[in-house]
């Protein structure tokens, strides 16, 4: 099983492409999705400044069938959307590939976390070529080569390091919040976090390579 991180950018042409772009500082918060006969449903929260004024834009596509709104308060609105030619979920029945929930959409861009097979991860790929989606690939980790190398709570820490952007430039949280995100004492994360690191250098020294994040760019 391999990991993957990919950032798409969706196609204009689409409505999900244009509204996103339309209103670049609004984010579709997909919940949960299906499709079936070339139309989708999606369970979204939009995230904008004025959801109204985002949704009823949403509704003068021809491909959009319905836009039910559940709840709204506070630039937060729960949406229910049908439209035709899911360009996303289409992508996702033909190669079987399971995608992390929710996932974000903003200003034509979306970002995929998944885990999957690699003969999976090549199909996707080659649909991806030959899609109008560009798309660049962020990460893509062995997850079994992790398991081997890290203990249960090496991975909960490295993996929660990740996710609260730890390694990110600039770093987006402390040790400290670590520590509390985690409920454990600062030195023992610190500890953990070390030998974790130790671990994966070591990997990598001995040509072991589980971790690949170089970016490739696709248009």
């Amino acid at each position: 099983m391999v990991r993957a991180s990919l950032t798409l950018t969706i196609p204009e042409r689409t409505w999900i492409g244009n509204v996103s772009r339309q209103f670049p500082e609004a984010k579709f918060q997909v919940r949960s999705a299906q499709s079936c006969n070339g139309i989708g449903v999606g369970f979204v929260e939009l995230v904008a400044s004025d959801p109204t004024e985002v949704a009823e834009e949403i509704e003068r596509y021809d491909a959009v069938h319905t836009v039910e709104v559940f709840q709204q308060r506070d630039g937060r609105a729960l949406v229910q959307i049908e439209a035709e030619e899911p360009i996303l979920l289409t992508l996702l029945d033909k190669t079987g590939v399971p995608v992390e929930m929710p996932f974000e959409i903003a200003d034509g861009q979306v970002r995929w976390e998944l885990t999957t097979t690699r003969t999976r991860l090549s199909t996707l790929a080659t649909e991806l070529e030959q899609s109008d989606l560009g798309y660049m690939v962020e990460h893509i980790w062995d997850s079994a080569q992790f398991g081997q190398i890290l203990t249960d709570r090496q991975q909960d820490v490295i993996g929660t390091a990740l996710e609260r952007g730890y390694y990110d430039s600039p770093r987006e949280c402390t040790q400290e919040d670590l520590a509390t995100e985690l409920d454990m004492a600062k030195s023992t994360c610190s500890e953990i976090l070390h030998r974790a690191e130790e671990q994966i250098i070591k990997q990598f020294e001995d040509g072991n390579q589980p971790v690949f994040t170089q970016p490739k760019q696709y248009a």
